[in-house]
């Protein structure tokens, strides 16, 4: 069953989007996608899916805690088997970069052993991570230091790269 919810946060308001599956304590949300406002590849609500703030509750307590700078860390269920196999290891590499911390481009696709001209899929495999914020797309950066692509646009990527004492010098 896919669940939403929306969350008011500094970027605007945010889009969760989960699925109900059997966890160690019972039922839990898995989270499949955390949208921004006026994101390129957002996700939309669907007909069947159904509104359950409730389910969201300790996964927006933890968005809270990270934008008033007390979280440096997300401990949320995530959803498996989205995107291609290149792309879940681009996504790996992503939840490696910690916070506070940039990484270029070259040196993710280092990470995934696509260096050179890989590049540029690894630009397009973190172009098309679902879980904004959640997982640190933010903290890529290109080789001269400069802000490059996010899909929820420059100003947010700056504002996130702010909050974590890690502004890259443009």
């Amino acid at each position: 069953m896919t669940m939403y919810a929306t969350v008011d946060s500094p970027l605007g308001e945010l889009l969760l989007v989960g699925e109900k599956a059997a966890g160690p304590a019972g039922d839990e949300v898995t989270l499949v996608s955390l949208s921004l406002p006026g994101q390129k590849g957002a996700a939309v609500v669907q007909d069947g899916w159904i509104r359950e703030p409730g389910a969201f509750e300790a996964i927006a307590g933890q968005l809270r805690e990270y934008f008033e700078g007390r979280r440096t860390r997300f401990d949320i269920a995530l959803a498996g088997g989205r995107g291609t196999e290149f792309q879940r290891r681009v996504w790996a590499a992503l939840d490696g970069v910690p916070y506070g911390e940039t990484m270029s481009y070259g040196q993710i696709a280092e990470r995934v052993g696509a260096s050179g001209a890989g590049v540029r899929a690894v630009g397009t495999a973190i172009g098309r991570n679902p879980l904004l914020v959640v997982r640190p797309c933010h903290r890529v950066i290109g080789a001269d230091g400069a802000l490059r692509g996010y899909a929820g646009g420059l100003e947010r990527k700056e504002r996130l790269l702010g909050l974590e004492g890690a502004l890259a010098v443009r």
